[in-house]
């Protein structure tokens, strides 16, 4: 028999609904969670859980536009993610509001304009070649776990301009980070934190003699920005956001493309169809984006007390923004859960967040899932799943692990 969600008794009506014991906040079976998304956005679109200190959930697509386009209200300087970091730091841009988050922004933003991005895809597309090989000789592989895990480090290395040795360090240090985050287990954290807090402090010791184009060196193009007195950006920030560069494009891609994979090996027909017709890939990896988004959601405070849905949210309580749930909100996607190339409001997804937060690296993001999707269909003739599928805990949402068969 299978198993009943939460909200399939509540709406039963044999109990009333708890939140504390849904799988929206204590699962990471994405199908589970979805199925309690379709309740909350319907019953309860702001709900309130004790799990993980406390915080509040916002579902419909509408509220989090709203909520993540109003910063004034919304802020990111108490709390940005649920759970928090366990030692209770915070970095820029992603724990800072304007003006002091705008600098960070404004210098990562300028590293992945049109021109720096074609000059990264012949490397980038090496890279995901020489990752995905192994794999390939095998026959067999974990497509997250190793290939995309190993691909993603290359690429963050390429973007900041590391030395070639540090990629394959980053990689098993993020990893760990990662895991360890996930667990919420606050002295593996910061042993591997501290790892990179030392390739930032680096990086960034280098820049200041041996500056490069702001353009084309994310280090080089902070240490440009000024803060909004004109003064030079604080040190500690300046290193605290190269060491946030190190980790935000680490997690979310691995997650994607694990998702991306698994729902090809189920679709054939498209599976075969975009690898005929590499034209439609990039419609469809707006899908993709809307359909697994790889967070379930970025988390806010309010700096004023806020009415909603007959509740009241109390300033410096957490508030998290569900893209997840919000990418899926019928009232804007028809048939939210199914895959539709081609999509007429595909432009309508929050798959890198909305406001003065969205994703600052989308542009380099896009680049490398359309590469990696690219170097996947060229270099095989099949793949499907072949084994079981390993998912990410809080705060992401999707598959962390997933081994693959290849028919080359």
């Amino acid at each position: 028999m299978a198993a009943i969600s939460i909200s399939e008794q509540a709406q039963g009506g044999s109990i009333p609904f708890d939140i504390d014991k849904s799988a929206a906040v204590i699962s990471n079976d994405p199908a589970k969670i979805y199925e309690e998304y379709r309740y909350l956005r319907k019953e309860c679109p702001l709900i309130h859980t004790s799990q993980y200190g406390g915080y509040w959930l916002l579902t419909r697509y509408d509220d989090v536009k709203r909520a993540a386009l109003d910063s004034e209200t919304y802020i990111s300087s108490v709390r940005a993610v649920v759970p928090s970091d366990p030692r209770g730091i915070r970095r820029p841009p992603l724990n800072f509001d304007a003006p002091a988050h705008t600098p960070f922004r404004t210098a990562l933003e300028r590293t992945v304009k049109p021109a720096r991005l074609r000059r990264l895809r012949e490397p980038l597309q090496r890279h995901a070649e020489a990752e995905l090989a192994p794999l390939l000789a095998r026959g067999r592989g974990d497509i997250s776990a190793e290939f995309a895990a190993n691909f993603v480090a290359r690429m963050e290395s390429e973007w900041l301009n590391l030395e070639p040795d540090v990629a394959p360090k980053l990689a098993i240090t993020a990893a760990s980070w990662l895991n360890a985050w996930r667990m919420q287990d606050g002295e593996t954290v910061t042993t591997n934190s501290q790892k990179m807090y030392q390739i930032a402090q680096e990086l960034l010791a280098d820049r200041r003699i041996h500056p490069r184009d702001p353009e084309e060196d994310p280090a080089s193009s902070l240490l440009l920005e000024r803060d909004a007195e004109g003064h030079p950006l604080k040190e500690e920030h300046l290193i605290g956001c190269l060491r946030q560069s190190l980790v935000v494009g680490v997690v979310a891609p691995p997650i994607l493309i694990g998702s991306i994979c698994n729902h090809l090996s189920k679709d054939k027909e498209l599976q075969n169809r975009l690898r005929e017709d590499e034209s439609l890939i990039p419609a469809a990896l707006e899908e993709f984006l809307r359909l697994y988004s790889p967070y379930r959601g970025f988390a806010r405070t309010t700096s004023k007390e806020v009415c909603l849905h007959g509740k009241t949210i109390h300033p410096k309580e957490p508030i998290t923004l569900c893209y997840t749930a919000a990418n899926r909100d019928p009232e804007v996607f028809e048939n939210p859960d199914k895959f539709i190339l081609h999509r007429e409001n595909i432009a309508s997804h929050m798959g890198f967040g909305r406001g003065r937060h969205r994703c600052a690296g989308m542009p380099l993001a896009r680049l490398a899932l359309d590469i990696v999707l690219r170097v996947i269909l060229r270099d095989t003739k099949d793949f499907e799943v072949d084994g079981e599928l390993q998912y990410s805990r809080m705060p992401e949402l999707g598959i962390i692990s997933c081994p693959m068969r290849f028919v080359e």
